[in-house]
């Protein structure tokens, strides 16, 4: 029996080698040889769709129990427009009644073993009757190969439901799956080239083209991934019953959903294959997809091991624009959740500031639904504050930095944005402040009180050394934050001279014992070093000052006492609240009073204490800030504002000594992102 395989790219619109009208006249030289050998004409008339054909009695009576039955009483019939292969598979089931042999390939294979089954040509009838021909090719021959199998397959389709009663899609699905796990398990195959995974794609943003470049690598994929979802997911399905491991088969579906739900091309290829949909029916197929999809790849943990969290990412997205089910929607928004820590700034939905509409409202609904998730989870789970909190905080934080520029955003909203995440989660704030920055100079006409809400998440203890300078010498902040910034820059510079003194001094003691050898003192030197924290035991000519400094900081850092922070913020605020008072009082006074009070000039709309700086600035202009608190020149400022200056000279730790000016780091963060 002739055989013809195909690529499973060319099977989808191949057809038969053996055309129609060869068969269609070998047919004829049938009947006109079986008219002159019986001297019988033909005597019955089957009507197959839009063909009739004209036939012996004898012939059909013989080999099928359904002619049987059917031609007992006329000599006309029309078979149903549900027979299987339509006229051209009855055309070959006709040459063979007439005894001439059948060509079968694993294009026409599918639907003449439907087509038998329908005219119940079975061993019943006639020994070696079509059903049993027909399943002994696709047992010892189709099934053998991947190719007439995906070839076979496909052609199932359109033979639906008398394909899957006759198990031929079974078949079919449970080989390929089987072929599936030799071609990974081949050694032979596998030395010089491994399976393809995920992992090269791990840590990086979601590229379809980077997965199709990975999918080029396995034509055996290319196969599966082409057949209809139906199919392929019964395929992945018995992938794992027999075997294949995880980090194998989770890939396989990455890459189905890479090409039928993530790409481009989806709607042209479906239009091209004369399958022309409009684009609401175009995405409710892909919404289909994307749902069977989420069915098929692995949540929670062992999602984390297979599949990079962008991808996840990307098919989120891919689903705000189709109408994915809610339930679906929630299932992905949580499976997003439970990898929030491994995923990065790239992989989030950024809405776009520049435009107002329902996709850009519902992508930062869908993100602070995310992380609220990954909150929530992570609170049920552990109470303290781990590392994956604190890296779920900073990408919080971080996509702030990037929709903070909205002008339609107002101060309450991302206040309450800020809130999302737990402030306790936030190990390190210079992402927040960042974010805030941003969020100040895009909304210039915010009021003080606003700034000051919005800032009162900050903690300058928890800013970088460049942050808090920035902070000191940003405009934009309120003055609380402002001076709160100067107060822990102030102490964090007088705790790293003290640590250096202090280091430097023992290393001095080591040295200077050690270099004045005595039989009087022999334990000289160990005697100072024993009274050192930096030796543990070692030899003491190992150690260099660096390693000592950086000992000493390790041994003896500790954060300032609180109760004096505490103590000092509260008068600080309090200050504020009475600065803010009498300037609401001046604002009212209209009379010669107010002139008296106020300077000539015009008001600035700077906030209170910034003038000051701006004068200190201008008079420097090379941009120097001092180091010390006690430096800053409030005396410009208006009467009431030498009340914060006694109150700045009582915190002793700034010392009475005003320092030397050192020049200005520029500021880091002052363009928004």
């Amino acid at each position: 029996m002739p055989m013809e395989t195909a690529s499973p790219k060319d099977s989808s619109s191949a057809s038969s080698p053996f055309s129609s009208p060869s068969v269609t006249a070998l047919l004829k030289i049938k009947i006109i040889s079986w008219s002159q050998e019986t001297g019988l004409p033909v005597s019955v008339r089957v009507r197959v769709g839009e063909r009739t054909f004209h036939l012996h009695r004898n012939p059909l009576f013989s080999k099928s129990g359904y002619f049987k039955r059917r031609l007992i009483e006329t000599t006309q019939l029309e078979l149903p427009q549900s027979f299987p292969g339509g006229p051209e598979t009855f055309e070959m089931i006709s040459l063979f009644m007439y005894g001439s042999s059948t060509l079968i390939d694993p294009f026409n294979v599918a639907a003449l073993r439907c087509a038998a089954e329908f005219l119940e040509m079975t061993e019943e009838f006639c020994s070696g009757n079509l059903c049993e021909r027909f399943d002994l090719y696709l047992n010892q021959v189709v099934l053998q190969n991947w190719d007439d199998t995906l070839i076979v397959l496909q052609r199932c389709q359109a033979l639906i439901p008398w394909s899957e009663e006759l198990l031929i899609v079974s078949r079919c699905i449970e080989s390929l799956a089987f072929m599936a796990c030799m071609e990974i398990l081949d050694p032979e195959r596998r030395r010089d080239k491994p399976v393809a995974t995920l992992e090269a794609l791990a840590g990086q943003a979601w590229s379809c083209e980077a997965a199709n470049e990975i999918l080029s690598q396995e034509l055996w994929i290319k196969d599966l991934i082409a057949l209809p979802f139906g199919f392929f997911k019964r395929i992945i399905g018995s992938l794992r019953r027999q075997g294949m491991k995880e980090k194998y088969v989770s890939p396989i579906v990455v890459f189905y959903a890479n090409k039928w739900v993530l790409s481009k091309k989806t709607i042209q290829y479906w239009e091209s294959s004369g399958e022309r949909t409009s684009d609401a029916n175009a995405n409710d197929k892909v919404s289909t997809i994307l749902q069977g999809v989420l069915d098929l790849l692995p949540m929670r943990e062992k999602a984390s091991r297979v599949i990079p969290v962008g991808f996840y990412f990307a098919l989120l997205s891919r689903s705000i624009g189709i109408g994915l089910r809610n339930d679906s929607k929630v299932k992905l928004q949580d499976q997003i959740a439970s990898l929030l820590h491994f995923a990065q700034v790239e992989d989030l939905l950024i809405p776009s500031s520049r435009v107002d509409s329902d996709c850009s409202r519902m992508e930062l609904a869908t993100m602070e639904s995310i992380f609220s998730t990954n909150v929530s989870l992570n609170m049920d789970t552990n109470n303290a504050p781990s590392a994956s909190n604190s890296t779920v905080a900073e990408l919080w934080d971080t996509f702030l930095s990037h929709i903070a520029s909205d002008p339609r955003m107002r101060p309450k909203r991302f206040m309450e944005l800020i809130e999302t995440v737990p402030i306790s989660c936030r190990q390190s704030h210079d992402q927040l402040y960042r974010a805030m920055n941003t969020f100040l100079q895009a909304h210039l006409d915010i009021s003080q009180e606003e700034k000051g809400a919005v800032c009162k998440y900050l903690n300058c203890q928890k800013l970088s050394q460049w942050a808090c300078i920035d902070a000191v010498q940003n405009e934009m902040m309120p003055l609380r934050l402002i001076v709160q910034a100067l107060f822990v820059q102030q102490l964090n510079t007088h705790q790293a001279f003290k640590e250096c003194s202090d280091s430097f001094r023992y290393a001095q003691s080591a040295e200077f014992s050690g270099s004045l050898p005595s039989s009087r003192c022999p334990n000289t030197k160990s005697q100072y070093l024993a009274d050192s924290p930096y030796m543990d035991g070692a030899e003491t000519g190992s150690r260099t000052l660096s390693f000592l400094l950086q000992k000493d900081i390790a041994v003896q850092r500790c954060e300032f006492s609180r109760k004096e922070y505490e103590s000092t913020s509260f008068r600080i605020q309090s200050l504020e609240q009475e600065l803010f008072s009498l300037k609401k009082s001046l604002q009212l006074q209209k009379t010669s009073k107010r002139t008296e009070t106020l300077p000539t000039k015009p008001q600035s709309t700077k906030p209170y204490g910034l003038q000051s700086r701006s004068l200190s600035k201008n008079r420097n202009p090379l941009g120097h800030v001092t180091g010390c608190i006690g430096s800053v020149n409030f005396a410009s400022q208006r009467k009431y504002a030498c009340k914060l200056l006694k109150i700045f000279r009582r915190i002793t730790l700034f010392g009475s000594r005003k320092s030397n000016r050192k020049p200005a780091v520029s500021s880091l963060w002052s363009k928004p992102m």
